[in-house]
């Protein structure tokens, strides 16, 4: 798929544990189309993490090929690795992550700078996204003084804020409680569809991930279901 944001082929991941080899990943072929929205289902211990942590360029050790945006990524340096992250990737982990000492709109405003933009491009850039999150009335406060909803949602705009090609969303809602997660996501999913992202969404919620495009699943390393869209 030629035109894919995201596309693995081959990719394999195997640790050497007391002489013994285990194969996280198994030859995993993989493709996302822009804006397309894709869950990555499967019980803990099957490769989902180890997966986003491959196509988002977080370590080595992998095999195999990983295209995103164009760019063949498997194989750069450091340095190429963290170009392509920083201009084509946004992450939500299950933790927030936030900046303790920055308030929210700093939280959104310093990925931004560090790719380039002015700082009124910046702040408006913010703003106007956590506005959209329902956080106008919590620009100025810090993550302590935020719920776990709240915090989550400035996670979110932080991903966005760089308008990446693709998202990788790691149990993004999995640290809240249920009513609240399923706001959360439900604002996640329409903000990524309307900023015209793609993403890849790993979690164990078989309910969450039927409001995305596709589900796939992992299975002891194997990628099962329909690997390309």
């Amino acid at each position: 798929m030629s035109d894919a944001v995201l596309q693995t082929i081959g990719l394999a991941r195997s640790f050497t544990q007391g002489g013994e080899t285990i194969e996280v990943l198994r030859g995993v072929d993989l493709a996302v189309a822009p804006g397309e929205i894709v869950a990555l289902l499967g019980p803990s211990g099957s490769g989902k993490s180890t997966l986003l942590q491959a196509v988002g360029l977080l370590e080595g050790g992998f095999q195999g090929s990983i295209r995103i945006a164009g760019t063949e990524a498997a194989k750069l340096d450091s340095h190429g690795r963290t170009v392509v992250r920083r201009d084509s990737l946004g992450f939500v982990y299950q933790f927030h992550h936030l900046l303790p000492d920055f308030n929210a709109t700093e939280n959104v405003v310093l990925p931004q700078l560090v790719h380039g933009a002015e700082r009124d491009a910046a702040d408006a850039r913010a703003t106007d996204l956590l506005t959209q999150l329902g956080l106008g009335h919590r620009l100025t406060h810090r993550p302590s003084q935020l719920s776990g909803g709240e915090q989550q949602r400035v996670a979110v705009a932080r991903a966005l804020a760089n308008r990446p090609a693709l998202i990788l969303a790691d149990e993004p809602t999995g640290n809240l409680d249920e009513t609240t997660a399923d706001i959360v996501f439900v604002e996640f999913l329409r903000l990524v569809r309307e900023e015209g992202s793609a993403a890849l969404v790993a979690t164990h919620n078989e309910r969450l991930a039927a409001r995305m495009d596709r589900v796939l699943r992992l299975h002891e390393g194997r990628l099962q279901g329909q690997g390309t869209a």
